[in-house]
């Protein structure tokens, strides 16, 4: 096993901080690339090196990875809403950068985070797995009229991993990509399962949503042991594995199980015929405006409520020997349990 330990990108975040505490937890030499801005809170307690670079600079990431032999690529920008821009300079420009300046500190060995998304999270009864066709562009209504911004994000995940299996094969990187399917766990504020806990707390009756859709998800500390065992598994060549729990479960099923722990009651399923108009307005005229904030409902939001999405993650389980060892209920126990020592519901 390498000795000198791996550095961290995105490590202040949500996916990111659970990453830091289970190699910590194994006694690993971390170190975490943080801006001269960032919010450390998420670190706090932690034993781990502290190196200071902007993924958009090379130079800087090239400093930073000095004196480690892993990195494990983690910062993204991911969001629903923002510039297309921004998203391309951080996902896709961002990898780029990161991997030129492992080749330069002399890293061979690089985990990094992808996306289910790059495969397309369109309402689909197919299981999709690692050799399914890229398929990000989710073809909202009106799309060729004003974009939806939340494939922003997914199109740059997947421009990002393009450019990341083409570098890893021309610069002979061991290069493993781990693609989550959607992440719950403390720390989460951003992927939807909080803001749904506050939208109940708020009293309010009836959301978008219905009974027989499956969702796939993965609490946040299983996906960092997965990365722990690809660490240790020291796999060469190149490698795209999606990580989830073993099976999906109904959407609806895994919001029952969120307000039930919170002692909330769990608002009630909007017809999605009801609520798309309403946010495709919302968003067309938000787009409009050029605002800087979302609004509450967009075609991405609530499309997510009533779509299908099922992937196969057999292959995590043949290579790293992954399954997840929490289920959905001691998942949602512990992360609600941390939502309320924080005082946030």
């Amino acid at each position: 096993m390498n000795k000198n330990g791996v550095i961290i990108t995105g490590a202040t975040g949500f996916i990111g901080s659970h990453l830091t505490r289970e190699f910590c937890n194994n006694q690993v030499r971390v170190g975490c690339l943080i801006r001269n801005d960032s919010n450390l809170t998420n670190l706090e307690g932690l034993s781990v090196e502290l190196k200071t670079g902007d993924i958009r600079n090379v130079e800087e990431l090239t400093r930073a990875f000095s004196g480690y032999d892993w990195v494990i690529h983690n910062a993204a920008k991911v969001a629903d809403w923002g510039d297309y821009e921004e998203f391309y300079q951080t996902n896709a420009v961002g990898t780029v950068n990161v991997l030129t300046a492992c080749v330069r500190a002399g890293i061979k060995n690089v985990l990094m985070t992808g996306s289910n998304s790059v495969y397309g999270e369109e309402n689909c009864f197919i299981i999709k797995d690692e050799q399914s066709p890229y398929n990000a562009h989710y073809q909202y209504f009106g799309d060729s009229l004003f974009p939806c911004k939340l494939n922003y994000y997914r199109d740059t995940k997947t421009l990002a991993k393009k450019e990341a299996l083409a570098f890893a094969a021309s610069h002979d990187l061991n290069l493993t990509i781990l693609e989550p399917v959607w992440v719950y766990g403390e720390r989460e504020f951003n992927t939807g399962f909080y803001e749904y806990l506050k939208t109940a707390k708020e009293g309010i009756p009836f959301v978008p949503g219905a009974k027989q859709n499956k969702f796939h998800v993965i609490y946040a500390g299983d996906l960092a042991r997965a990365y722990y065992l690809a660490y240790t598994k020291e796999l060469t060549g190149i490698h795209c594995i999606l990580v989830g729990n073993e099976h999906p479960e109904n959407m609806d099923k895994i919001y029952e199980l969120f307000c039930s722990e919170a002692g909330l009651k769990k608002p009630r399923n909007l017809p999605k015929g009801l609520i798309y108009p309403l946010a495709f307005l919302m968003e067309l005229l938000f787009s409009l405006f050029k605002s800087s904030r979302p609004p509450l409902l967009t075609r991405g939001r609530v499309n997510m409520f009533y779509d299908n999405i099922e992937f196969s993650v057999e292959k995590a389980r043949q290579i790293l020997g992954f399954r997840n060892s929490i289920s959905l209920e001691e998942g949602v126990k512990r992360t609600v349990s941390w939502y309320k020592q924080q005082e946030l519901i």
